[in-house]
């Protein structure tokens, strides 16, 4: 049986007069438990610890304990470690915590929420919960070389000053920024320096961080549509007013943006969430135009722009603005691992000291230790050598999942190819639902996002987001055969019906 190998002090209600040691001692231990604060299996602290901390003898610390025991709330011997029992008494389960503490239930809260927390919606963007084929948004997290990364926190561990306990700018790490700030302007064509790259925990972060520095309740957001949900929840929390704009094959559709009253335009450029494409030079340019005329901001988040599969490396919408009208963030959870949390921003530098500002007042700064490792990692060439390694890798389950689906999804599911990114998307054919095609195919084991999860109104075509970076060729065949299974299972009552007709 698995023990708590130590336990806290104890916070103890006061002592009451006129009532015997052992016995409020007894009590309060007893209702500790009642309540759930003492969880079953979790260890006491030593009948010495407990008397020196409270004042009282030993013996009256062993005989509150011995009679806890005799009533079979706690179990073990004095000298070898007390714990509450597994089992407790059938009494204690008949005990509603809230009544017995006294403490008001979730009902009966009388305080009033701000107008941000009554806005702010739970975003699910984590899900614990097999990685199976068509999974979106996950990197091949069984090929991250965690062993190398371990080696090089032990390093860093092993060397770091003792001033590195006390943490970093609220910018980030220095070191960390300047390669950030180099890769960027030698991969993505990013116009930046060190001064003005800001480490985040992520892209939602940096997205908070503009929000509060730009929207106030009531300005217009302009977004893709369909676009990511989670810069929608963060607009939206702020009281921003969120303004959906229709796509086409080279992008956001500039000339149905409004022309005036627009505080902020949020963009995926380099690849569309989640569709997949790549904006066009031409749009980009038109795009810059309209922020110019409209004195707007643009949000460039540069989703999954690593990975290019086909095509020339496209520079990012940052790299053309001449007239600092472009925010640029990324991050690396899908380079690296997403529990790692970190990501970047880079802002124009009258900005800087802004989002200084910000970060000071908010969680100040990303572990100094993972920005640390994560510096060591860039400098040293991992990160290079393990984007190239992974591009190869995902453009073999693409053409993979490309393969499969025209040998058995013809007719059924329509695959397009991309030219960079994660996943991609699959149109259905008439006669299919994306939300009745998603739970079947749940039911064999396969997992597939309907777009109007991230879609204002309806689509022109009903289609699904499909990932095939986080699983391999064995597993893409399996999802592709089973998702055949499901399409062609939907499909047999509209046969059965046309062959009446």
């Amino acid at each position: 049986m698995t023990r708590d190998a130590s336990t806290f002090e104890l916070a103890l209600p006061e002592r009451q007069g006129g009532s015997p040691a052992w016995r409020w001692l007894y009590e309060a231990l007893r209702q500790e438990i009642l309540v759930g604060r003492l969880k079953s299996g979790s260890r006491l602290p030593a009948t010495r610890d407990l008397s020196r901390q409270y004042g009282l003898s030993r013996g009256t610390v062993v005989s509150a304990f011995d009679q806890l025991k005799a009533e079979g709330y706690l179990e073990g011997q004095v000298g070898s470690g007390t714990y509450v029992s597994r089992t407790l008494p059938d009494t204690l389960l008949q005990v509603s915590p809230a009544a017995a503490t006294g403490m008001p239930s979730a009902n009966r809260f009388r305080g009033k929420l701000a107008s941000y927390g009554r806005r702010a919606k739970l975003f699910s963007g984590y899900e614990s919960r097999p990685t199976r084929a068509f999974r979106p948004n996950l990197p091949a997290l069984d090929l991250f070389p965690m062993e190398l990364w371990a080696q090089i926190t032990g390093q860093f561990l092993r060397r770091a000053p003792t001033r590195a306990l006390m943490g970093c700018d609220p910018m980030g790490y220095w070191p960390l920024r300047k390669a950030v700030a180099d890769y960027l302007s030698s991969s993505r064509g990013v116009r930046c320096s060190a001064e003005q790259t800001v480490i985040v925990s992520g892209a939602q972060e940096a997205l908070d961080i503009v929000a509060r520095l730009f929207l106030d309740p009531g300005d217009r957001v302009c977004m893709e549509n369909p676009s990511y949900t989670g810069a929608a929840m963060v607009f939206e929390a702020s009281g921003a007013r969120v303004h959906h704009v229709p796509l086409d094959q080279d992008g956001i559709m500039v000339n149905r943006l409004p022309q005036r009253d627009v505080r902020l335009i949020y963009v995926t450029p380099g690849h569309q969430f989640p569709m997949g494409t790549t904006m066009s030079l031409a749009r980009r340019l038109a795009l810059l135009e309209w922020a110019e005329r409209s004195h707007a901001l643009i949000f460039e988040d540069d989703y999954d722009s690593e990975y290019r599969y086909a095509g020339r490396p496209v520079p990012a919408l940052q790299g053309l603005d001449r007239r600092g009208s472009v925010l640029y963030a990324g991050t690396f959870s899908k380079v690296l691992f997403p529990a790692l949390r970190l990501g970047y921003m880079v802002v124009p530098e009258p900005l800087a000291e802004r989002v200084q500002a910000v970060k000071s007042i908010t969680n100040r700064h990303a572990s100094l230790l993972d920005q640390a490792v994560l510096h060591a990692f860039i400098a040293e060439g991992h990160f290079a050598r393990h984007v190239r390694r992974m591009r190869s890798v995902y453009a073999e389950r693409l053409g993979m999942l490309l393969n499969e689906a025209h040998n058995r999804l013809e007719g059924l599911l329509t695959i397009t190819g991309v030219e960079a990114g994660l996943q991609t998307v699959g149109w259905l054919g008439v006669n299919l639902d994306e939300d009745l095609v998603a739970a079947a195919a749940a039911k064999r084991g396969v997992d597939v996002t309907p777009l109007s999860h991230y879609t204002q109104g309806k689509l022109p075509r009903q289609g699904l987001q499909l990932g095939f970076a986080a699983v391999n060729n064995r597993e893409i065949k399996r999802g592709v055969e089973s998702l055949a299974q499901a399409l062609e299972g939907l499909l047999k009552p509209h046969r059965r019906d046309s062959k009446k007709g």
